[in-house]
């Protein structure tokens, strides 16, 4: 686990160039937000529910990790990605080292797959949900409200932890 400070409140990029960059630049945003809540907790601080239902900041990362595989690596390589369990709970020798480098290593893929797509109106080549699958420019919007709604339980729970607030 990191040892940096929490970090502060810190707004929206400033970002107005094409579609697809300024999807990617808000998305990444989000994307470390929700690392940014690991700053500075211990593992069993990061891994502790903070609310009945059993969320904890680890277990977000874990679901969002699966949840990027899902929605973005369908043929990553030109390999089938099986579908990952979304609501895998916490393995007892998982750290919070091991969990954010996964997500960190699904952004990275899942970043490439978009880049790599010449149309976002192109269709993904699966859907965990549809029968048909949403475009490309779904996906990436689907996945900003998914990491935004996570975020913000993560600043819930990272208030609960030791009061840090902030973006």
């Amino acid at each position: 686990m990191t040892d940096d400070a929490p970090r502060g409140d810190l707004g929206p990029p400033n970002s107005n160039t094409d579609e697809r960059t300024t999807l990617l630049t808000f998305l990444d945003y989000l994307r470390e937000a929700v690392i940014a809540k690991t700053a500075g907790l211990s593992d069993q601080q990061a891994r502790t529910p903070g609310v009945a239902s059993g969320t904890s900041v680890l277990g977000l990362i874990k679901h969002l990790t699966a949840v990027e595989a899902n929605w973005f690596e369908w043929s990553y390589d030109g390999a089938d990605v099986p579908v990952q369990d979304d609501e895998a709970p916490l393995a007892a020798d998982e750290t919070a080292d091991q969990l954010i480098s996964a997500y960190r290593r699904a952004i990275r893929r899942s970043n490439e797959v978009v880049l790599a797509c010449d149309d976002l109106g192109t269709p993904g080549a699966r859907s965990v949900r549809e029968a048909t699958p949403p475009s490309m420019r779904w996906i990436l919007v689907h996945m900003i409200e998914e990491t935004a709604r996570h975020a913000g339980h993560a600043d819930i729970l990272r208030e609960h932890i030791d009061g840090s607030v902030g973006r």
